[in-house]
């Protein structure tokens, strides 16, 4: 997989981001999103550990119904790595244990670097000179943490204070403790004691090391994960971990797990432009302001407003003499909160969860392997799509029982099967499809197909499908 002097990335992408609710939710978390900047918390993530001088092919850890959507964000930005796909979320422990154990098949002295894919770091050459910073004391057997100097007294994360310089290592600290979301006035403390960083959640370990760790500190895990390694079905660039022997493995964090029960731990302190974007303040934070602190994106207008942030996905968000507001606007939602309140967004998220609504999990836009459909329009009898089909996807060779379908092409190029024809669609033409009829959708071309879809039948259900041929191996 990887030269024996390289790191391998492990790249965590298992979080669903619900106190960035509601544009980042279950269905398309917060690191499939283009927060800060054109491209996805993801890619920007990738693009990191893209020096082949350094680091190896990615693995990257993600749940299982994101694996179409991680791979066409590769895709677009021309970037490679290994899937690994887990049926359901363990927390990070579990998840790291799983890369270790492929890296170390590979390379039984390999060095992994773990890290989220939903945080930003804006100094991309500060954070590999803090990666070789660490690097030796890794390959001694060190599991290497990455800390932060605090520029406001967070209550949301977690910190890290500092001992002495290490023997050898003068850019690397001792660990004398773990404080996990202090309260206002401990963070006010370690601010201004200057001994206190924020843990980064990145962390450098030898993979052997870490897995004689768990054997130690939690045998259940190491356990579960040799299972569910030699269990895994392989399909090319994909791990598929098998829900019966995963379903076992207990939940826990590296930090708590492992992390904070071993003395054999150091920080690195760096300077890298590290931000969690774990709240819609901190999105704030490093967002473009103007003169009077704002940062509004989208179809916005703002009077008189103070320190806001102001974002919309869809329809015009108007605001007037209002001070320190989030709002954030989605097709489906409208959040208003206060930028000392946001930290609980979460909260609502679970009331929704609680009571079926669908906005706590899914966005309008609903993905496929192939691309993303939106409803635009129902009643009696029929419904109006938007379809989006990325460049070189096909739908699946189906039926319907109870619907026919009108397409029209907005832009790009549709080939279009109807039981035994095909026919090439441009802008502006149009086909039908009648109830009963086998046929198929796809995109030749190397630019996106847009197309609207009229439906009209007796039933209009997604369930209404008879999958004849799919290269996505659905049932």
């Amino acid at each position: 997989m990887q030269q024996d002097h390289l790191i391998v990335p492990v790249l965590l992408s298992g979080g669903a981001g619900t106190r960035l609710w509601p544009l980042s939710r279950e269905t398309l978390p917060k690191q499939m999103l283009s927060l800060l900047g054109d491209s996805t918390l993801l890619q920007q993530t990738i693009l990191r550990v893209d020096d082949p001088q350094l680091f190896a092919k990615p693995i990257i850890v993600a749940n299982a119904d994101h694996r179409f959507l991680i791979a066409e964000q590769l895709r677009t930005i021309g970037k490679d790595a290994s899937l690994v796909l887990e049926p359901f979320g363990r927390n990070t422990a579990p998840a790291i244990a799983l890369a270790a154990l492929i890296a170390s098949k590979y390379d039984p002295n390999a060095i992994i670097l773990a890290m989220p894919v939903d945080h930003m770091v804006s100094d991309t050459p500060a954070f590999r000179r803090a990666v070789k910073a660490g690097f030796p004391l890794a390959q001694q057997g060190k599991f290497v943490l990455f800390g932060a100097k605090p520029d406001h007294a967070a209550t949301g994360l977690g910190y890290i204070e500092t001992g002495a310089p290490l023997e050898g290592a003068a850019d690397v600290r001792a660990v004398n403790r773990f404080v996990e979301k202090p309260d206002l006035a401990t963070a006010e403390a370690f601010l201004a004691g200057g001994q206190h960083l924020w843990n980064c959640g990145i962390f450098l370990l030898p993979a052997r090391g870490y897995l004689a760790a768990l054997e130690q500190l939690a045998p259940d895990i190491l356990k579960a994960c040799r299972a569910a390694v030699s269990d895994a079905v392989r399909d090319a660039d994909f791990v598929r971990i098998q829900d019966k022997t995963f379903a076992p493995c207990p939940s826990t964090s590296i930090d708590y797990g492992v992390i904070e029960k071993t003395s054999n731990v150091a920080v690195v302190p760096v300077d890298f432009g590290w931000n969690d974007v774990g709240s819609w303040s901190s999105l704030w934070k490093a967002g473009t302001k103007d003169g009077s602190g704002n940062v509004a994106i989208g179809d916005v207008m703002l009077e008189d407003g103070h320190d806001c942030y102001l974002r919309s996905e869809g329809p015009l968000v108007a605001a007037l003499g209002v001070d320190n507001l989030v709002v954030m606007a989605t097709p489906d939602v409208v959040l208003v909160t206060t930028k000392d309140r946001d930290q609980e967004v979460g909260k609502l998220v679970e009331k929704l969860r609680a009571n079926g609504h669908r906005s706590a999990k899914e966005t309008p836009a609903v993905y496929r392997p192939w691309g993303y459909y939106h409803s635009i329009h129902s009643g009696e009898r029929f419904q109006v799509k938007r379809i989006t089909v990325n460049p070189g996807a096909k739908l699946s060779l189906q039926m319907h029982y109870h619907r026919a379908e009108h397409w029209v092409v907005v832009n790009g190029t549709a080939l279009v099967t109807r039981d035994n024809e095909t026919t090439l669609l441009h802008e502006n033409e149009s086909i039908f499809v009648p109830l009963g009829c086998t046929h198929r959708l796809e995109n030749p071309g190397k630019m996106p197909l847009n197309l609207i879809e009229v439906q009209s039948g007796s039933y209009l259900g997604e369930d209404d499908i008879v999958r004849i041929e799919d290269v996505y191996q659905r049932v």
